[in-house]
């Protein structure tokens, strides 16, 4: 307990001692600011003190009268709604293109469909024409071959659109143009398996 004591009371005394000769941090300030050396045979320093509030300051480059004077063409002023209309105008384009894409490559899909059904119903009406005729079989892999390959377009070219439609919604555009195009690409895909 007692050396408690003692320790409180050393702890008190070391902060009473450096309180008392502790000095503020403005007057601190004031006595370097006068003892600072001169510095003004190397050029003119201003800081808070010393700059000028009477005085004008010299800007870089031609004043903004200057511009006004001479008829400096002003940079065109974009209204933002008009500014907004053609980004809206040029996502709208970019999606209608891949949109003709896709609708391209579902046509060429379902024809190539069509044919291999044709190619299947010949087989099934006259199965000796397979035995006997090897480009039928040729023919009936190379319908195959490009049916997945045409599919494979197709979905990459969906996958694209998605894309696209994703970054118009980051850009501002709306984003009812993207449900409309899916509920209309979840009615063509069940028209294509009605059909088959």
């Amino acid at each position: 307990m007692k050396h408690t004591k003692h320790m409180a009371i050393v702890t008190l005394l070391l902060l009473g001692v450096g309180a008392a000769a502790a000095q503020s941090l403005g007057d601190y300030a004031r006595t370097v600011r006068k003892n600072k050396p001169d510095t003004t045979a190397t050029g003119k320093v201003y800081d808070n003190d010393n700059l000028p509030t009477t005085e004008t300051l010299s800007v870089v480059g031609p004043s903004p009268s200057d511009n006004k004077a001479a008829g400096a063409a002003k940079p065109p002023t974009v209204d933002p709604a008009t500014a907004r209309q053609q980004t809206a105008d040029a996502w709208k384009e970019k999606i209608d293109k891949q949109k003709e894409k896709i609708a391209s490559l579902n046509h060429e899909l379902d024809i190539d469909q069509r044919e291999l059904q044709l190619h299947a119903a010949a087989m099934q009406s006259n199965p000796g024409v397979v035995v006997r005729d090897v480009q039928f079989n040729k023919d009936e892999a190379q319908y195959k071959t490009d049916l997945e390959a045409k599919q494979k377009a197709l979905d990459a070219a969906r996958q694209e659109m998605d894309d696209l439609q994703d970054q118009a919604h980051k850009a501002g555009v709306a984003q009812n143009e993207k449900d409309n195009d899916k509920d209309k690409d979840k009615d063509n895909s069940r028209d294509d398996k009605d059909k088959q």
